[in-house]
């Protein structure tokens, strides 16, 4: 067959729903302005405020400037196309679409690791905190989570680019996520299959993994406090972590670490309108509402 007929690929989106398109776009649209504006106000009010210059809150700038990038891959291009009916994507835009999609959502894999860490070093080593959590390990840390993501999305973003596309150009989802655009392939894709399930298992349930293992050890040693205050006040600087890798986390591993035969394309765009909009919506209500240091900082400014 013609392996280069394929220069161009179409979203079906939600296309099915013509009634609701404009439902569709003013409520993405509301959502994408929130989600962007509420991670921007916390990565000012972070960067601003001397007071907020600690490991935990250097890890929340870098997740909320993380966040505005990871919405900012999908949602706009989802937005001109329910408005605009245009659905559709060069190959190279949806290549480099794939790439940072995997690339941005790989790192926050890591980073939300890197935060569980911070918070276990913070409670079961209160004396020695800032001597093990100083700037040099902070740096080192999210810089391992964007090398990481970084290289997770090169190699899945070759390795399915590297394939022919010679039959149908329709894409059924609403952006170039890894399945839909795979079984589009006219070659074989077996080995890209193995890799998306290894990729999964290590950038998604592994981190998840140590993240359990991080929060089991947090728990043990709140239980370890005395007073009833003390455990409610210590617990709750945990739990708006714990809400978000519940969110991030739960959907990710049924998207990506399951056999091909099992995928439903329908439930697996609901999916993702969890883990790349709804998520990035709820981490400043989540963190900045039930922080008061943030709430503080962000009042005085």
């Amino acid at each position: 067959g013609n392996q280069t007929s394929t220069i161009m690929f179409v979203f079906v989106g939600f296309s099915h729903q013509k009634n609701t398109k404009v439902i569709f776009f003013f409520l993405f649209l509301s959502v994408y302005i929130i989600t962007v504006l509420g991670n921007l106000i916390i990565l000012l009010v972070i960067s601003m405020d001397p007071v907020l210059h600690m490991p935990m809150y250097f890890f929340l700038r870098n997740l909320s400037f993380l966040e505005i990038c990871y919405t900012s891959v999908t949602v706009p291009r989802m937005l001109v196309n329910l408005l605009s009916g245009d659905a559709s994507i060069s190959f190279a835009g949806c290549a480099a679409q794939m790439y940072f999609f995997v690339f941005f959502g790989a790192t926050e894999c890591y980073l939300l690791v890197a935060m569980a860490y911070d918070r276990y070093r913070a409670i079961c080593n209160p004396l020695h905190y800032m001597d093990i959590m100083n700037k040099k390990v902070c740096m080192q840390l999210a810089a391992s989570s964007w090398i990481c993501g970084n290289l997770v999305a090169l190699g899945h973003t070759v390795s399915v680019f590297s394939l022919p596309f010679c039959g149908s150009n329709a894409i059924n989802h609403f952006f170039c996520e890894i399945q839909p655009v795979l079984m589009l392939a006219c070659g074989d894709t077996y080995w890209n299959e193995i890799y998306i399930i290894l990729g999964g298992v290590f950038v998604i349930l592994m981190p998840f993994v140590l993240i359990l293992v991080s929060y089991g050890l947090i728990i043990s040693s709140i239980l370890k406090i005395k007073s009833a205050k003390g455990r409610y006040k210590t617990f709750s600087t945990c739990f708006s972590h714990i809400t978000v890798v519940t969110l991030f986390y739960g959907t990710s591993v049924y998207t990506y670490i399951r056999p091909k035969s099992s995928y439903s394309l329908d439930v697996d765009k609901v999916l993702a309108l969890f883990y790349s909009v709804v998520t990035p919506i709820l981490n400043p209500v989540i963190y900045s509402l039930r922080n008061r240091e943030v709430k503080g900082a962000l009042f005085k400014m």
